[in-house]
Parts: C-alpha cells; sequence; structure tokens
C-alpha cells in the first residue's frame, strides 16, 4: 500500500515496522474493518475519545467488539467521572473524522492514551491510521513506547452492565 500520511511519516521517522492497509473510505467500525482485512474482531482496535474534568482528554484504545467502561477507565485513571462526547464532539476535539481518529495521529495534541489491557494477548493490534481508509498494523509494545500510553482494563463486552 503506498498511502502516505502524517501517521506513516512519523512512524518511518521512528524506524517502527508496521503495515498499512487500505480500506474502503467510507466509514468502517473496528468489526467491519476486521472483516475486511480477514483478521480476527478482538484484534482490531477504535479509538474513543473521552473527556474529564479540567485535564486533558483521553483517547481509550479499546478492542472493536468491546464498548469503554466509563466506571472502570474513570477508577483506573483515579477520576471521579469520565464522558463519552457524541460523535461530532469527538470529531471537533480531534481535528479528525470518526473512522479515522488515531492515537498516532495524536501524539503531540496532548491526549492521555489508554491501551485496553486486551491488547497484551496479542503481538499486533491494528489500529486506524488517522484517517479513514486506513489502518495500521504493528506491535503493542512499540503502540504503547509511542503513545506513552496507559495499560489497564477499561472495556466491557457489549451489553454487559458493571
Amino acid at each position: 500500500m503506498n498511502i502516505t500520511n502524517n501517521v506513516t511519516r512519523y512512524l518511518d521517522s521512528r524506524k517502527v515496522k508496521y503495515i498499512a492497509h487500505e480500506l474502503p473510505a467510507e466509514k468502517l467500525g473496528a468489526l467491519e474493518a476486521a472483516l475486511y482485512m480477514d483478521v480476527p474482531p478482538g484484534q482490531v482496535f477504535k479509538t474513543i475519545v473521552i473527556t474529564r474534568e479540567k485535564k486533558k482528554l483521553i483517547l481509550a484504545v479499546i478492542p472493536g467488539p468491546r464498548i469503554v467502561d466509563l466506571k472502570l477507565l474513570a477508577s483506573f485513571l483515579a477520576e471521579k467521572k469520565v464522558h463519552l462526547p457524541t460523535e461530532r464532539e469527538a470529531e471537533e476535539l480531534t481535528g479528525l473524522q470518526a473512522g479515522g481518529i488515531s492515537p498516532l495521529a495524536l501524539i503531540h495534541k496532548g491526549f492521555q492514551v489508554v491501551l485496553d489491557s486486551a491488547a497484551q494477548s496479542f503481538e499486533q493490534i491494528y489500529i486506524s491510521g488517522g484517517q479513514r481508509g486506513m489502518d495500521i498494523q504493528l506491535r503493542v509494545d512499540d503502540l504503547v513506547k509511542l503513545t506513552n500510553a496507559r495499560v489497564g482494563s477499561v472495556s466491557r463486552e457489549d451489553g454487559a452492565s458493571t
């Protein structure tokens, strides 16, 4: 794939090994992306923007089939409460389109990255490449180092109560 953007240039400059996967340009969820790439759905991670009181924004990177658990995330970060903005608000906060929000595209923008501990089940995961139509496959360790991510259990199965 020959798509080049700020994310691929950043990874190249850091000499990080990755594979860029081209996807259809329309907004795909993580599950649709997994089907398209023929990889396990739990290995494709989505980035969820989370707000909190008077502190920097959070990017929760969680497995595609799961949802962010706001109570777990708040507890993990020692916050009283965190909030899930609307998709439109998330786009305004990040400057990226939903479906293209990536912790790699927002590295120097002041976001705190929290990677769900489910990522530790894999050597490599797939995340958005910073634009619709591209996912990046990279080592979990590289993602954690590049984004200074904290790793913790911050998601749950969709439909499960807390």
